[in-house]
């Protein structure tokens, strides 16, 4: 009897390490189980032209779930995202109509979205006022905003070097997947190899602990928030170039289709767990999900309640692995 017991602890063993092995990469798993059946389902799916597409629809969303991403890593949520990238817009699009340099009208665009994401992390760092209350507050706002400067009809931009970032290309990649690579480039460089990634991880992991170890918290979140707003805006200059003209409703929804992104990517939403990369491929699932229906010509009404099913799939083998780990 004794003799099998070693045995029993190597298989136990393996075992062990594949699910870990399946935990670590389970993102990229379903990623390739969806591309695989998309590919089946579907002759021109990994066509060129429709990987590039694909990539370009995602390049929007996937840039503010970046930012996203660094809030809920704090054990944040960003409700305002898509109401900033609205307002952003806007006003690039009306700095433009005015007549002012594009450069000028970019970086308005660019300090009007840091600006909102610095109010938010202020009213959270500050006042002690949960994210998601403070957050919702601005969204209102801002959308509110949005509606006065436009009057609610879209302002028509007419600049051809403008149209270049949303609708041009550089050595055959349109430039909003570029824009998108660079971004999460960056963002991994941050959280990985920089004291305030390491900041972002320890106040999401523990904040009484990162008060003790002497990180200034506030500073750290409302940077946080503040680069969420940043990218937002950025998001606005790509959405608007695309369609040359600032939409009064544009970003509607898109925070909640930022969130799920990064919860498919396996991001806590307790906080301190999870990266970009995770979040990079779970836009891509996202993105896949919505190519292959509408390739298959699925309803839109069909195509909301099956990203529902795999967010809530995505928080459900997250939860398993987390009590199967403990």
């Amino acid at each position: 009897m004794p003799s099998t017991t070693p045995v029993k602890q190597e298989v136990q063993k393996e075992a062990f390490n594949w699910l870990s092995l399946i935990e670590k990469y389970r993102v990229l798993l379903i990623f390739i189980v969806l591309c695989g059946i998309a590919g089946a389902l579907s002759d021109v799916f990994f066509t060129m032209s429709n990987v590039m597409n694909v990539l370009r629809q995602v390049s929007i969303i996937a840039i503010i779930a970046s930012g996203m991403t660094l809030v809920i890593l704090i054990a944040g949520i960003d409700l305002s995202v898509g109401a900033v990238m609205a307002f952003s817009g806007a006003i690039l699009a009306g700095a433009l109509t005015a007549g002012w340099p594009l450069a000028l009208a970019l970086l308005a665009a660019l300090g009007v979205g840091l600006l909102f994401g610095l109010f938010n992390g202020f009213i959270t760092a500050r006042f002690g006022v949960p994210s998601f209350i403070a957050t919702l507050a601005i969204m209102v706002i801002a959308r509110g905003m949005t509606l006065v400067y436009t009057k609610g009809y879209p302002l028509v931009v007419s600049n051809d070097l403008y149209r270049y970032i949303g609708s041009g290309r550089f050595f055959g990649v349109p430039i909003p997947i570029i824009i998108m690579f660079v971004v999460f480039g960056f963002m991994y460089w941050m959280l990985k190899y920089t004291s305030f990634g390491r900041y972002i991880f320890a106040i999401g992991g523990n904040e009484e602990t990162a008060i003790l170890a002497g990180i200034n918290v506030r500073a750290i979140k409302i940077a946080v928030f503040g680069i969420s707003g940043l990218l937002s805006a950025l998001s606005a200059i790509i959405y608007t170039s695309r369609l040359m003209s600032a939409q009064p409703t544009a970003g509607t929804g898109i925070e909640l289709d930022a969130i799920a992104a990064v919860i498919i990517g396996g991001t806590s939403l307790a906080g301190g767990k999870g990266g970009v990369t995770g979040t990079l491929i779970g836009a891509l699932i996202m993105g896949v999900l919505d190519n292959v229906l509408n390739l298959m010509n699925v309803s839109p009404f069909y195509q909301s309640i099956a990203k529902g099913l795999v967010i809530l799939i995505a928080v459900l083998v997250d939860s398993k692995f987390s009590k199967i780990k403990k």
